[in-house]
């Protein structure tokens, strides 16, 4: 099974702020909010949804390809995911823009207020995933990106009977109800976190529990509370699978972690795992990503990565059965 990932390439810039953005707001004055957080520290590291979650499937050892388009001043960040073993072959390069840029403030309780610059992503739109030979044996996750991009590879997924994993992500408030429909119609897979789930029903009126039953896999991470798999059975009803976190040594950066996890889960569910195991899976990938600051900063053989699997869930894993 090829792996496809669409969504959004950019260059992330990894701030800290030293306190807590609770005590510089007020919150009956949010109607005229005006706040300035004095950081202590930035770097600037290769990030995107598409790039992230790539990367994480070449860690665990897949070969995936991505599907996006990013700024004349990607070369750099093509060469790294090359050599790590990322198929760049389906990204498109606008040369009159720059790659997309997200601005990333954490507080001392992980909190997060994200900014992000479109640029060669809004692009994103005039990709077409019908030309790239895909077939039903493939696998495609739709990431944040333009929301226009994200409803428009939904819909050639929907209309080639191809698998896709739905994940809007930070994106959800910009996509309108009827794009987020749109992305829900055929998906094999729903992920979000459970704010996002709360913001998918604002924006469609659908309940939560309407959410969960529109796919046949939902997925809800819980952050620090773990995950929970829900799974439809073909008399109608479903069954759910709740997934532990995998132990964190130190938490360096939250950033990245949900891209770290939703690579996880995909690696799992391509290659056939138990759904308890590819969660087990995308929770201790999601711990490595926490162990350092970035999104691409962490290592690991498959080796390294099983005997840890072995150490936290007690059992085996292979991960170079594919």
């Amino acid at each position: 099974m090829r792996i496809v990932v669409t969504g959004s390439l950019a260059y992330d810039y990894i701030m800290n702020f030293p306190g807590y953005f609770k005590d510089h707001i007020l919150p009956d004055r949010v109607h005229m909010l005006s706040v300035s957080f004095l950081v202590d520290s930035m770097r600037r590291m290769r990030g995107g949804v598409a790039g992230n979650i790539a990367y994480n499937l070449a860690l665990l050892g897949d070969r995936p390809l991505i599907v996006a388009t990013a700024g004349h001043d990607f070369g750099e960040y093509r060469a790294w995911l090359t050599n790590h073993g990322v198929d760049v072959s389906g990204v498109r390069l606008i040369d009159e823009e720059f790659t997309s840029s997200c601005f990333f403030n954490t507080d001392q309780a992980n909190n997060q207020i994200v900014a992000f610059y479109a640029g060669a992503a809004s692009h994103a739109r005039h990709l077409s995933l019908t030309d790239i030979g895909l077939t039903r044996d493939d696998l495609v996750i739709i990431s944040p990106t333009d929301p226009e991009a994200m409803s428009r590879h939904a819909e050639e997924c929907h209309a080639m009977g191809i698998p896709f994993v739905f994940d809007p992500g930070k994106q959800t408030p910009r996509l309108t109800g009827e794009q987020i429909v749109r992305g829900l119609r055929g998906a094999q897979v729903l992920v979000g976190n459970d704010y996002e789930f709360a913001m998918m029903a604002q924006q469609t009126g659908l309940s939560e529990p309407e959410l969960i039953e529109s796919a046949p896999l939902t997925v809800i991470t819980r952050g620090a509370q773990g995950s929970t798999i829900s799974v439809a059975a073909a008399d109608g009803t479903r069954s759910v699978i709740e997934v532990p976190i995998a132990p964190v040594r130190e938490v360096l950066d939250p950033t990245g972690a949900g891209d770290a996890y939703l690579a996880g889960l995909v690696f799992g569910i391509a290659r056939r795992l138990p759904l308890d195991v590819a969660g087990r899976i995308a929770a201790l990938a999601a711990t490595y990503a926490i162990e350092q600051y970035g999104c691409q900063e962490h290592r690991y053989t498959p080796e390294e990565f099983e005997a840890r699997y072995r150490a936290i869930f007690d059992t085996d894993i292979v991960l170079s059965t594919r």
